[in-house]
């Protein structure tokens, strides 16, 4: 782990700024930036990505700070990269379909040693002044995932080494701080960290309350050992666990994905019994896992922001933990809760 860096325990996630799941007025994206200023420790941590919304949340963040005055050295900017804002010529942005909301752009996957660099441009030219010093690959397992055969995923595969090749350039001739990966899959991230040295990994969807798999956690128990920060994000799987409908971003139904709304059901009916708020649940779980740093929390009300961070101390008895152990609702090998 890059030893500039001093790891917050909260980062700010930005996809709300981009208008994942409902268009929010930009007056109301700068309320949210302005109470993650008031209520931080300086520097503070904002995590974004050309993914969210197209660039929109870069755009917002960027033109929030300067409108608000904040000097550069008060914030600590992390751009997930390798999704590229492009020109939207289809009724709604061709990635993501359904989830973004009122975008005037569209974005596509550039994965590569001039892609990511291409992307790092884009993004430091929409914080409209401020740049980010915290970089990384986005979505290395989506863009996998989309090889045609075997041949094509070695040749993406290749690609990812390539942007990777470009980030470290970057940190070696200190324009960056530190470099990273972001992705829903952690496996990928295993694979990755196999070959690439990584100052941290941010890990979305995977180590939740409702999914904890035992060979991720005996993985970050490896990253600790190296002393590889880890980031947990989407504690919330989407924010499904806390009253979304969607689960890990696409929308669920109640009765072709009976199971997990019986989880949630179950997992609400045991916090109201013990006094706990599902999103308290998330959050103390989601943190207290093998190597977390900090967790990237989002919201779309600044009011929220300061009991966002009030949650980071929260204290949970042990006899909630043993009753979900008791229930199946996690796993009994979880003995770091």
């Amino acid at each position: 782990m890059d030893k500039e860096i001093k790891w917050p325990e909260v980062i700010f996630g930005t996809s709300g700024l981009g208008n994942l799941y409902e268009a929010v007025p930009f007056e109301q994206k700068r309320a949210i930036v302005k109470a993650c200023l008031q209520h931080s420790e300086k520097p503070v941590c904002f995590d974004s990505a050309g993914k969210y919304g197209a660039g929109l949340a870069l755009e917002a963040l960027g033109r929030s700070l300067k409108e608000l005055g904040v000097n550069r050295e008060e914030v600590l900017i992390s751009n997930k990269l390798g999704w590229l804002r492009t020109n939207l010529n289809t009724p709604e942005p061709t990635f993501e379909p359904g989830v973004w909301r009122d975008l005037k752009h569209d974005a596509i996957q550039k994965i590569s040693y001039d892609g990511i660099l291409e992307c790092y441009q884009q993004g430091n030219e929409l914080l409209n002044g401020y740049k980010a010093e915290l970089v990384s690959v986005h979505d290395p397992d989506e863009y996998l995932a989309n090889a045609k055969d075997a041949a094509d995923r070695k040749a993406r595969y290749l690609d990812i080494l390539e942007a990777y090749r470009a980030l470290s350039e970057l940190k070696a001739s200190g324009e960056v701080k530190s470099i990273g990966v972001g992705s829903k899959d952690w496996r990928i991230i295993k694979h990755i960290t196999n070959e690439v040295k990584l100052d941290w990994v941010m890990i979305a969807n995977s180590m939740t309350i409702h999914s904890h798999p035992k060979a991720l956690l005996a993985y970050m128990q490896s990253l600790e050992s190296q002393g590889i920060a880890i980031i947990n994000s989407a504690v919330f799987n989407g924010g499904f666990l806390v009253g979304s409908g969607y689960y890990n971003y696409l929308l669920k139904d109640p009765i072709a994905d009976k199971s997990l709304f019986d989880w949630r059901e179950k997992f609400n009916r045991l916090c109201a019994e013990h006094g706990i708020q599902p999103v308290e649940a998330c959050i103390v779980f989601g943190k207290s896992a093998p190597g977390v740093k900090c967790i990237a929390l989002n919201t779309t009300k600044a009011e929220k922001v300061a009991a966002n961070i009030t949650l980071m101390s929260k204290k949970i008895p042990d006899e909630f933990w043993t009753a979900m152990k008791q229930d199946g609702l996690i796993e009994p090998s979880c003995t770091f809760i």
